[in-house]
């Protein structure tokens, strides 16, 4: 049976965040859609998400602050400042990381990482109390609408995740997505 827990219920980070160190799945509230969240370091809570999803590949997380990801970056003082720019809300963006920062088996191409600091209170409490960097991505599975009611979420999930934090429906828009690429930003989902 998967534990359901509203998003602002005083135990919810706890419980989150036991579920995450076990390398469980859940699905929490971002402020955009819901994501499948797992620890970024853990592959086989990785692999259960890409089976879920029917996919493999890269894979984005959601970070604390600016100061944190500003750690990260494998870039140099300015391009940081510039970067950091454009992080934050409904922004993803993909930028060269340092080692051992996340999984290899969620990075990109030349060792990128798609990053987001969501503007849901839920996220910035759970990634300031995690250890780790946290993956989100959308609930559904490849090719697939993602799932906007926790009652169709554990309708459909329930034998693969163990915790849903729960937030109404949440029917947005999923993030854009830019890419850092030779000094630039690449647009790669408006």
């Amino acid at each position: 049976m998967v534990e359901r827990i509203n998003w602002d219920n005083t135990s919810a980070v706890t419980k989150t965040c036991e579920v995450l160190n076990k390398g469980g799945v859940l699905v929490y509230p971002t402020d955009t859609l819901y994501g499948f969240g797992c620890d970024a370091k853990n592959e086989k809570a990785i692999n259960t998400i890409n089976t879920i999803k029917n996919r493999s590949g890269p894979m984005s997380v959601i970070a604390p602050s600016k100061y944190a990801v500003e750690t990260w970056l494998k870039l140099t003082r300015s391009d940081k400042k510039y970067v950091l720019k454009k992080l934050g809300g409904a922004n993803t963006i993909i930028v060269p990381v340092k080692d051992n920062i996340v999984s290899k088996n969620i990075s990109g191409n030349n060792q990128t990482l798609g990053i987001r600091i969501p503007a849901h209170p839920f996220c910035q409490k759970l990634s300031q109390k995690y250890s780790n960097p946290i993956i989100t991505t959308s609930v559904n599975r490849n090719k697939q609408d993602p799932f906007t009611n926790p009652d169709e979420i554990i309708k459909e999930f329930s034998q693969e995740i163990q915790l849903v934090i729960e937030d109404g429906i949440i029917a947005g828009v999923a993030s854009t997505i830019y890419m850092f690429e030779k000094n630039k930003w690449k647009v790669l989902r408006p």
